[in-house]
């Protein structure tokens, strides 16, 4: 795919959207952390020196993406709360959700470690803006189905994200640690399975919260 230069403001935001999308694709196949800029440069079809007209860096194309998955995270999870009441519920509907999106939780677990790198002030500060936003509207909705305040509730949703970004590598274990765990099936029974661990975390967390009221 080859693009003329876009001129007109709705040809930038289709070219804004192919780099996005381009930059998705990529990161499902092979993982945020082994695309380059040059990757998604070739796979849009442009230079790298246009790919920066529309994001500074790869880091602001994937923290792009990482805000707008927050968003979408967050869409599933109040359709899910629209049937679910009570703690032990809400907990697995954020385990579950979570596990349903690994572009979302393989972005997490690159967030505080690269994507809020090498990356503009205006941009870092569009995703914390969104993140605290959608953090505060999950929180008030988690704490009408369950007995939690919705300072707790805020705290169980980020630790949903925050332990989802810490496992999601854990639980998806590169060639290597694939074949170590193939030969050998005691270190094979330490790898994590997402849901459970997840469930079983949160579900102390939020059994906890209430103590330190």
């Amino acid at each position: 795919m080859t693009f003329l230069r876009a001129r007109r403001p709705e040809h930038k935001q289709q070219r804004r959207e192919a780099i996005l999308d381009a930059a998705r694709e990529l990161a499902m196949a092979s993982g945020v952390r082994n695309v380059s800029l040059g990757a998604v440069a070739e796979a849009v079809g442009l230079a790298k020196s246009n790919i920066v007209r529309y994001f500074g860096t790869r880091e602001e194309i994937y923290l792009q993406l990482a805000t707008e998955e927050w968003r979408e995270w967050a869409e599933a999870v109040r359709e899910r709360l629209r049937h679910t009441s009570g703690t032990a519920d809400v907990v697995t509907v954020l385990a579950e959700t979570l596990t349903e999106r690994p572009l979302f939780c393989d972005l997490l677990s690159h967030t505080a470690t690269s994507l809020e790198h090498n990356v503009s002030v205006e941009a870092a500060h569009t995703f914390k803006r969104t993140v605290i936003g959608t953090v505060g509207g999950l929180a008030s909705e988690v704490a009408g189905v369950t007995d939690l305040t919705d300072t707790e509730a805020g705290e169980l949703v980020m630790g949903a994200a925050g332990l989802g970004g810490l496992l999601y590598p854990a639980a998806n274990p590169s060639p290597t640690l694939a074949e170590v765990y193939a030969r050998d099936p005691e270190l094979a029974a330490t790898c994590p399975q997402m849901v459970p661990t997840l469930v079983r975390m949160l579900s102390a967390l939020a059994a906890g919260l209430p103590t330190l009221r």
